[in-house]
């Protein structure tokens, strides 16, 4: 069968992906720069037999979820920066509860209510729970439009496979930009949850609550939480090896950053240096132990974000001192370009050979 290419933007292939992939509810709040994703499920879900619902508030639409995932049914919300800081309590909800859901951030420039161009200061945020409690939230981080479409499916199959909720962590760039992408094929059967609640008064009784008030109760909670987090450290660590072969010197950058690291890397070997990338893919769980196992035979690596530095924090646990770290940022919505990032790699490559 012949694919077909549909040229789609960011925003919009988040939701044409998570309709494929089988999600019954959406709930949300307008903000720029995600609101495409709104207005297209508005426009798309019902006629796939959906519900489409825009809140009076974002702590309304987290909890909305939090009510939809209850019942079994595969539910998301979408926010950007300021908006996501707001559903963080029903963040911590869903993880005690054990409900599997999908939740879109497409980060903006902060604190505050900053600005509407595209960065990546929430990555602490993200990767660290975000809300209240022992809690972790696995998180996906696309670089291109069709990553959007892949990883939102593989978004929604993580959630049900550790009933988690589970964060998409994109950018205004990413949402805003216009790719082909070839969507996978629209799911037909959903795996079966036992432990949903259906609202009827016959089968099996179910109750669910995140209220626990014996603290042993509430200890061994958090352990089996903590077991299952491990477990998904064990399994689905995910990344993007880029012309490591014969790399003397790696970069570590994730999202639009990757992809501007790219073309500093192409403009960089032609002059000779061997410069190679590493994308983190999953930025929780993180590819710590790649990096550690790099640090072997690679003795300088550079940072790219656009933030102040704080994915370079995660770098520096996993090379534990082993090898040197430069980090490069711009926060508060600046683009920084390939050339831009072709300097810095110059700079410490030159470095590095002089030693």
């Amino acid at each position: 069968m012949k694919e077909n290419k549909i040229f789609i933007s960011g925003n919009h292939a988040f939701a044409e992906a998570a309709i494929r992939a089988g999600v019954k509810c959406y709930f949300g709040y307008p903000i720029t720069p995600q609101n495409e994703l709104g207005e297209y499920m508005a426009q798309h879900l019902r006629a796939n037999d959906g519900v489409f619902l825009q809140s009076e508030s974002e702590t309304a639409a987290i909890n909305m979820v939090i009510g939809a995932a209850a019942t079994g049914v595969r539910a998301m919300t979408s926010s950007s920066s300021p908006g996501i800081s707001l559903k963080q309590e029903g963040m911590s909800f869903l993880a005690g509860f054990e409900l599997p859901a999908v939740v879109v951030n497409v980060m903006r420039g902060g604190p505050g209510l900053g600005n509407i161009a595209p960065a990546q200061g929430d990555y602490f945020q993200a990767t660290r729970g975000g809300g209240h409690g022992d809690y972790r939230t696995p998180v996906l981080a696309p670089a291109s439009v069709q990553e959007i479409a892949d990883l939102t499916f593989d978004a929604f199959n993580l959630a049900d496979k550790y009933r988690t909720p589970v964060m998409l962590l994109g950018d205004g760039m990413m949402g805003q930009m216009k790719e082909p992408v070839i969507f996978p094929e629209k799911i037909k059967k959903l795996p079966e949850k036992e432990w949903a609640l259906r609202g009827r008064g016959t089968g099996a009784s179910r109750y669910m609550a995140s209220l626990i008030l014996d603290p042993r109760e509430m200890e061994q909670h958090n352990w089996k939480l903590f077991r299952k987090y491990k477990e998904i450290e064990k399994n689905e660590i995910r990344y993007e090896s880029y012309l490591m072969d014969d790399a003397e010197i790696v970069i570590i950058a994730y999202g639009t950053t990757a992809r501007i690291a790219k073309g500093a890397i192409n403009r960089v070997r032609k002059d000779g240096v061997k410069a190679g990338l590493i994308r983190p893919i999953t930025l929780w769980p993180f590819p710590s132990k790649v990096l550690n196992d790099l640090a072997r035979t690679i003795k300088h690596f550079i940072v790219f974000e656009m933030s102040t530095g704080q994915m370079v924090e995660d770098v520096q646990l996993a090379l534990c001192g082993s090898a040197e770290i430069t980090f490069h940022g711009r926060p508060g919505g600046i683009i920084p370009t390939p050339i831009e990032f072709a300097r810095i790699i110059y700079r410490e490559y030159q470095k590095m050979k002089k030693k």
